[in-house]
């Protein structure tokens, strides 16, 4: 009875979340299709702006060539009458007099017009549209940057704290704080979350071991940790060179079925969401479902690098701009 009073449950629960899921798609569709509809009215009104604009120029100029035509006309005619009414040594003797009349009648005729702008309207349109729609978009890929202060003595930081790598010297004369990790090679983002909806890339190409997610801001930094959703950890691994898992109690091995390049982590706070994909083609990778009790940072592990030049790579922040 208690097995079919579940099975009712989860079927009642699969109705209804499927039911809102459906809602969902169909407001981010109609978003986009608002947003695609909006750009559409606003290039085809600039294109007839643009078009206006020439045919009236072009306009302007037939008006200002065929007056300047009917004066030369004009002209001719007058010297036709000259010449037929006059032997030559009389016209040639008048022609100054005719040309001072003529003066102010015959202009040089500027027939240069501005182009019409076709390649405003050609070339990569799509493209140049999605770009357009790509500041209405959200949420987009986030320009994280990592907290120094947390960094571990061995990991070093660009100078725009967007890239961590392991470092196989001497650990840096860093002063060491309550923040710092002193075991674990981690570090920290320096954005706090408390609410809303976030997303961010990562870039793991070439590496064979990291470690990436999100941390409670308050997690024990000293000593050997554990990093697990019970001690304030949401992360996934890549281990042993080609492995991936989520960093649950045990680890839940992930079906990635190419090498992955690029990591995408999204947060819902408010939902308790927090969903890593590929980011090359947004295949969903897994899902950590849990009510924050706290604020929360995002979380990066390069992992040791080896003599051998195995996993010297950094791990770099996607940073998009458009």
């Amino acid at each position: 009875m208690e097995a079919l009073q579940l099975l009712k449950r989860q079927l009642c629960e699969t109705k209804s979340s499927a039911k809102s899921l459906r809602a969902t798609i169909s407001e981010a569709f109609e978003h986009l299709h608002r947003l695609l509809r909006e750009r559409q009215k606003s290039m085809v009104e600039e294109l007839e702006s643009d078009t206006a604009r020439t045919l009236t120029d072009i306009e302007h100029k037939v008006q200002q060539y065929s007056q300047q035509l009917r004066k030369v006309q004009e002209g001719v005619q007058i010297l036709q009458e000259r010449l037929s009414e006059a032997d030559k040594h009389t016209f040639l003797g008048g022609i100054s007099s005719l040309s001072e009349r003529l003066k102010g009648k015959v202009h040089e005729t500027n027939l240069t017009y501005e182009d019409f702008p076709t390649s405003k309207y050609m070339g990569p349109l799509q493209f140049t549209i999605w770009k357009s729609l790509f500041q209405d978009i959200h949420p987009v890929p986030a320009s994280l940057t990592l907290d120094p202060v947390t960094a571990h003595q061995r990991l070093i930081l660009s100078d725009d704290c967007t890239i961590v790598a392991y470092g196989n010297l001497h650990p840096q004369p860093l002063q060491d704080s309550p923040k710092r990790f002193d075991v674990e090679v981690s570090v920290l983002g320096s954005q706090v979350f408390d609410g809303g909806v976030h997303y961010w890339e990562v870039v793991v190409s070439d590496k064979t071991q990291w470690m990436i997610g999100l941390a409670h801001d308050a997690v024990s930094r000293k000593g050997s940790i554990q990093i697990q959703p019970g001690r304030g950890f949401y992360c996934i691994v890549m281990h042993d060179g080609n492995r991936y898992s989520a960093c649950t109690e045990p680890w839940t091995r992930l079906n990635v079925k190419s090498k992955l390049d690029k990591v995408g982590v999204y947060l819902d706070y408010d939902k308790g969401l927090i969903i890593f994909y590929n980011a090359e083609d947004m295949s969903w990778l897994y899902t950590f479902r849990e009510k924050f009790p706290g604020r929360l940072c995002s979380y990066f592990s390069p992992g040791q690098s080896h003599a051998n030049g195995k996993n010297v790579q950094p791990l770099r922040i996607n940073t998009v701009r458009m």
